[in-house]
């Protein structure tokens, strides 16, 4: 990270740039004060308040935990199960297997080093993985669009509808986390890096498959350059090394469940638990919800429309800047989306992890060097990134309203 963040010294040596560091952590904290205090209203005077049991925790920490936070603290507290809990009907019911370890693990021990209950060990635990996120995304980005561009990245990134997930008690700080590094470490070629990241998303979240496609990509767009750029024994073997690690990052957590519990598929049928125990065929849910959403003919339009504009936001010269990993990122982490997910109100967490599409948004993924316009004002930049930011803040304040804030007895989940 430190060496994505640096600049040239007067020795001509890299050195690590502070202003920037500087800038991304203000700028980050801007926005998640601005997050903060919209959780701190719905929070204290907009929630239900039967939610909140303890009186020794504040009310913004206890909302903080809501939803997947109660099983994160469940997790932290008491473990996983040694056997799949069934009900009467001999369905698989819901339970802690669904939710990847790390993240209550680390909650775990910073509750062991501070004495917090978990209402306060979580959300400080995803602040802090959040912040260091930004970091690695910044420098990531930097390295690709300049640091106007990562700047606006991780403005629209900080500012997005979901954002407030970075500040509470869910896994979306810590997945950003790792997988920029893993992108990172595959731009760089860092191999064997990237193959021990990728690895460790495997206890993270569930991104190995379209991780593993660039891994892919990159491993062989580099063999192809070996006739101007030799590669040795050792480069291929890192090379093999990184997709190992991906592939072997989906297996991971699957088979430490199977073994838990005894019980080879306790991972995917606990999974099914929270569709009813359907099996799920690939696409069809998307497919089957935007029919439900607009109707069987323009359900399908409004879906082929979507992914077609997805496609060209890809592919077109204005994402250039971003590079072949992180298109290949982009595009394969959305066709799984698509193809293994049941989207709902959950979708708009999962679609922050397509953060380099952010910086096309604000118009700085052009390739460095080749702007559009060469005339172009360099207040541009700026100014459409504050507005868009601007848009997405008034858009956090309804996603909070409606998705975070709990109605009971039942709601839907962010």
């Amino acid at each position: 990270m430190t060496t994505a963040l640096a600049g040239r010294g007067r020795s001509g040596a890299r050195t690590l740039d502070l202003r920037f560091v500087g800038a991304v952590l203000l700028l980050w904290t801007l926005l998640r004060a601005v997050s903060g205090l919209i959780l701190w209203q719905l929070a204290t005077h907009h929630q239900d308040p039967s939610v909140y049991d303890d009186p020794g925790v504040a009310r913004y920490f206890q909302f903080a935990t809501l939803w997947d936070g109660q099983w994160y603290e469940r997790i932290a507290t008491h473990g996983y199960p040694d056997e799949v809990p069934v009900g009467a009907d001999g369905q698989v019911q819901q339970n802690p297997w669904a939710f990847y370890p790390i993240f209550p693990l680390l909650a775990r021990g910073v509750m062991a080093m501070t004495g917090w209950p978990f209402a306060v060990a979580g959300p400080v635990l995803a602040t802090v993985l959040g912040y260091a996120a930004a970091l690695v995304v910044a420098g990531l980005l930097r390295e690709r669009v300049g640091a106007a561009g990562a700047l606006a990245g991780v403005a629209l990134l900080g500012a997005y509808p979901s954002s407030p997930t970075f500040q509470v008690a869910y896994t979306e700080s810590l997945a950003l986390l790792v997988l920029a590094a893993a992108l990172w470490l595959l731009v760089r070629e860092r191999w064997w890096a990237a193959g021990a990241v990728a690895l460790l998303t495997g206890l993270a979240r569930p991104v190995a498959l379209p991780l593993g496609l660039v891994a892919l990509v990159v491993v062989v767009a580099r063999w192809r350059e070996r006739g101007s750029r030799p590669v040795s024994a050792g480069e291929y073997a890192g090379m093999a090394s990184a997709l190992v690690g991906c592939g072997l990052a989906g297996l991971v957590w699957p088979a430490i469940a199977w073994a838990s519990t005894d019980r080879a598929d306790a991972y995917t049928s606990t999974m099914s638990a929270w569709r009813g125990g359907e099996t799920v065929l690939p696409f069809l849910p998307s497919i089957e919800r935007a029919q439900w959403l607009w109707g069987d003919l323009v359900g399908l339009v409004v879906l082929a429309a979507g992914i077609g504009l997805l496609v060209l936001a890809v592919v077109g010269p204005w994402a250039a800047g971003l590079g072949l990993a992180l298109r290949t990122w982009c595009l394969g982490y959305a066709l799984y989306l698509f193809a293994a997910l049941d989207p709902w109100t959950s979708l708009y967490r999962y679609l922050m992890l397509l953060f380099p599409l952010f910086v096309v948004l604000a118009g700085a993924g052009w390739e460095q060097g080749r702007p559009a316009r060469p005339d172009r004002p360099r207040w541009l930049l700026p100014v459409r990134t504050v507005l868009l930011a601007a848009l997405m803040i008034a858009w956090q304040v309804w996603w909070g309203w409606y998705l975070f804030r709990f109605e009971p007895p039942s709601d839907y989940p962010p």
